[in-house]
Order: structure tokens, then C-alpha cells, then sequence
């Protein structure tokens, strides 16, 4: 590949917005879960081959992650017990819906 793809913020602001507000959902849960660390190592995302990721988030016995897959266009729960769920990342979702799945989602788990 010879140059990157032009990506003019105009065009996908709004996109941009969303995903913005709703990984600030994903990172809050990280925060709520995971074991405070210095310099807030607990909270960031990290880039993967295929969108963002929180890593492994403890929740009693087991382990989960919160995976943005931009190629699927879903978020996935992925938990240490072989469980897992996906949220889709739907055109036209609201902020409030997409926060009342992954809450339906997390619950789903206990």
C-alpha cells in the first residue's frame, strides 16, 4: 500500500462522535472493574488488528474484554468461560441504546 485512504473528518464526523461516546461507555465499565493501576494503565484501549480493545477486565471468577471489531461492525463481550455476545454497530443507533445493550449484555453474564 502505497498511501493511506483519504479520510476527511467532515464526511464522518458524526460517525466519529458515536464511536467516541460509545468506547467512553466500554472504558467506564473497564474502569468500574478493573484493579486501579498507576497513571490510569488500567483504562485505555488498545488498537487491534481489527478495532479497539479493553484486554482482559477481571469480574469475579472470570475475565472479559470488550472488543470494537470495525471489520464485523460489532462490539463483542468475549468472556474467559468460552461465552460471548455481540452488539452491532448499527447506522442510526443512539448513544442511549447502544449503552441500554451493553448493560443487557453485561447482565446477561451474572
Amino acid at each position: 500500500m502505497d498511501e493511506w485512504p483519504s479520510l476527511p473528518l467532515d464526511e464522518w464526523r458524526k460517525t466519529c462522535d458515536t464511536l467516541h461516546m460509545y468506547s467512553q461507555i466500554a472504558g467506564k465499565i473497564r474502569l468500574a472493574l478493573a484493579p486501579m493501576e498507576p497513571q490510569w494503565a488500567n483504562v485505555p484501549l488498545y488498537v487491534t488488528a481489527r478495532g479497539l480493545t479493553t484486554s482482559a477486565i477481571p469480574c469475579g471468577n472470570r475475565n472479559f474484554s470488550i472488543e470494537f471489531d470495525f471489520v464485523a461492525h460489532n462490539v463483542d463481550i468475549v468472556v474467559s468461560d468460552g461465552k460471548s455476545r455481540a452488539i452491532a454497530l448499527a447506522d442510526g443507533k443512539s448513544v442511549a441504546d447502544f449503552y441500554a445493550e451493553m448493560m443487557d449484555a453485561m447482565l446477561a453474564y451474572d
